[in-house]
């Protein structure tokens, strides 16, 4: 008996046209194996609606096609179900898809679709929103939030509102509890990862896995501008972890308080809460679509990593320049920006 898929298509995630995947599908989907309906979303949250209707109809795998936002909305309808969630990654991160080491490509990812191969993983909940790559507080919520407001996707616009904002930006006091105790952390950000990175090959949490059980919480330290390119080298180059400035530790559930409301963000989208937050892991509560062929060493390249480096030696560059002659600040915030063709 044929399997059946239904695939989400989200016309207007991520940066790329999606007009040629539904003749892709049709070409390379083993129809042998599956039986398949196309769904395009209509608005926000539609997704979902689709996801939970096909979980009624037994359906056995739900595709996302889109990027993170389009697979946290279909994940949303399938968590605790039998249905799997399948993805075909087209936004302008695909986070997810990266950490899993779904191909890139699309005829590549149906032709994944076709080996079947699932497991079940875990996901989390920041204040019962549900995430499966990350979620937290403070600069990352805060960008978050400023790339939905752009109008704009890709990764020139994070970048842009990264360089814009980030050497202002004012930490804050968070109070974390977990399995083990209470702590004060006066931080830049706090991210609770389920999956390694926030998408674009940026490695938030390197050791994260989606099967231990475990959330990584990251807490980012303040750092100044002198330290702020060795901190995003190390994010790109997986070794965040390493980092001076980054305290790390895997817990089942934390419970966050800060001084006041605030932003938070669940796999990149934005969202208001109270002052306390709670997040917890849900084990082996989704079923997913992986890659059976994934190694480690075949990690995705990112094809923005040469221009990233590029970028990084002119950082240093400056910074060193800032060391020799005084030079202000700001004066190497115009310069970054003028480097990026963002002024």
């Amino acid at each position: 008996m044929k399997k059946t898929i239904v695939f989400i298509l989200n016309p207007i995630s991520g940066t790329v046209s999606k007009a040629d995947i539904p003749a892709k599908i049709e070409q390379h989907l083993d129809k042998d194996l599956f039986s398949y309906t196309i769904a395009e979303t209509e608005y926000a949250g539609h997704a979902e609606e689709i996801a939970r209707q096909a979980v009624q109809e037994h359906t056995d795998i739900v595709v996302a096609i889109g990027g993170d936002g389009t697979v946290n909305e279909v994940g949303r309808g399938l968590i605790d179900s039998q249905t799997a969630l399948g993805i075909i990654p087209c936004g302008s991160g695909n986070g997810l898809a990266r950490h899993l080491m779904v191909p890139i490509d699309t005829v590549k990812a149906i032709e994944n679709l076709n080996k079947c191969v699932i497991h079940d993983l875990d996901y989390g909940l920041i204040n019962d929103h549900p995430f499966f790559c990350t979620c937290g507080m403070g600069f990352d919520a805060f960008i978050s939030n400023k790339f939905a407001e752009a109008g704009k996707r890709g990764l020139i616009t994070y970048v842009e509102n990264v360089l814009k904002e980030g050497l202002t930006y004012k930490p804050e006091t968070y109070q974390i509890e977990d399995e083990t105790g209470t702590k004060r952390y006066k931080a830049f950000l706090v991210s609770a990862a389920n999956a390694s990175q926030y998408g674009n090959n940026a490695y938030i949490a390197p050791q994260a896995s989606m099967s231990d059980g475990l959330l990584d919480v990251i807490i980012m330290e303040p750092f100044d501008v002198i330290e702020a390119p060795q901190i995003s080298i190390d994010m790109f180059n997986k070794t965040l972890d390493k980092n001076s400035k980054i305290k790390t530790f895997k817990a089942k559930r934390i419970h966050i308080h800060r001084r006041e409301a605030g932003l938070i963000h669940f796999d990149g989208d934005p969202a208001m809460t109270e002052a306390d937050v709670d997040i917890r892991l849900v084990s082996k509560g989704i079923k997913v679509v992986v890659n059976p062929d994934a190694d480690k060493s075949m990690r995705q390249p990112n094809v923005m990593q040469s221009t990233f480096s590029e970028v990084f030696n002119d950082i240093n560059q400056v910074r060193s320049n800032i060391l020799r002659q005084g030079r202000r600040i700001n004066i190497m915030n115009k310069k970054l920006l003028k480097k990026l063709n963002l002024t």
